[in-house]
């Protein structure tokens, strides 16, 4: 008994003590992407709440090689993932990876979740949903589409549109949003569905057009944008979600902190201001509600997949 109270009285201290040197927050995606900017924003405030610096690492790459990265850490609490909601759709669309998503780590918190827009170049000449599927229908089977990966929720999405609207397109995976949106805005796609916060830059610079978002409302920051839905196509009610992970095994003591202390950040008024001037919404639960909401985005994944047909990898 000595022994337990005392390893819990070790755990408890090492807890408060945390975090005693910097932090390393692992990307998967390519700097510039929504991931990355939601991480970087997350990690900032952190820093500055923990007195530690909190950098990112980026590690893009195929078949989630950063967040084998990730699993492969010391589950000490120095090493956290931020990853998007693709996370829950791993074991969906791969037959084999180096990590297993509930084996190898523990869902931390949400941070943040916002709708995706379908955009295309300016060149592309189209201003309304429906003139994007007359095209499509035209050149059946032709057209291409970009994602910032495979399995990603700009691919699920894209494939719900597809599916929607009756087209046939080629789906082109890239390692990032930044890849996809200058392979848009330079016609080597003709349209892609990147979260808001990565779509409205491109709008306000008018290399790209929004022809409609996903969600069930308008976004706040592109208001005369119709949702799909109102475009005609039901169930495009998507949004984009991203979160918080530490590699199995770190002390349930430091996810327990590393839980409140992100809900801490996001509930902060200058980074809740960001999250609004980017039109992301603050997420927040408790852990376990967490864990609940990935199983969740896991099995409605899985139905995405069966019924556009997409092959596991």
């Amino acid at each position: 008994m000595a022994v337990v109270i005392g390893a819990g009285f070790a755990m408890a201290a090492f807890a408060q003590d945390y975090p005693a040197k910097p932090v390393k927050v692992i990307v998967p995606y390519t700097e510039g992407s929504a991931t990355d900017v939601f991480g970087r924003l997350l990690g900032e405030k952190l820093s500055s709440l923990w007195g530690q610096p909190v950098t990112v690492e980026n590690i893009p790459g195929a078949g989630g090689v950063g967040t084998a990265a990730a699993a492969k850490a010391a589950p000490d609490g120095y090493t956290l993932l931020v990853h998007s909601g693709s996370f829950a759709v791993y074991p969906v669309l791969y037959e084999k990876l180096p990590f297993d998503i509930t084996k190898d780590f523990m869902n931390i918190a949400p941070i943040a979740k916002q709708p995706l827009a379908l955009v295309v170049g300016q060149n592309a000449g189209m201003k309304k949903v429906s003139e994007l599927v007359a095209a499509a229908k035209a050149q059946s089977g032709q057209m291409k589409y970009g994602s910032a990966g495979a399995g990603t929720s700009t691919h699920l999405v894209a494939e719900k549109f597809k599916n929607a609207a009756g087209i046939e397109v080629i789906h082109v995976p890239y390692k990032g949003g930044p890849e996809a949106t200058a392979d848009t805005v330079a016609g080597k796609v003709t349209y892609w569905f990147p979260p808001v916060a990565i779509a409205l830059k491109g709008v306000k610079e008018g290399k790209l057009v929004a022809l409609g978002v996903s969600g069930t409302k308008r976004s706040s920051v592109l208001p005369d944008v119709p949702t799909l839905i109102e475009s005609g196509f039901a169930g495009l009610d998507d949004t984009g979600w991203w979160g918080v992970w530490a590699p199995a095994g770190t002390p349930p003591a430091v996810a327990d902190k590393l839980a409140k202390d992100v809900a801490r950040a996001i509930a902060a008024p200058e980074v809740q201001e960001k999250l609004a001037k980017i039109g992301a919404e603050p997420m927040s639960m408790a852990p376990a509600e967490f864990t609940k909401f990935v199983k969740s985005e896991t099995e409605s994944a899985a139905r995405i997949v069966k019924a556009a047909g997409i092959k596991k990898m």
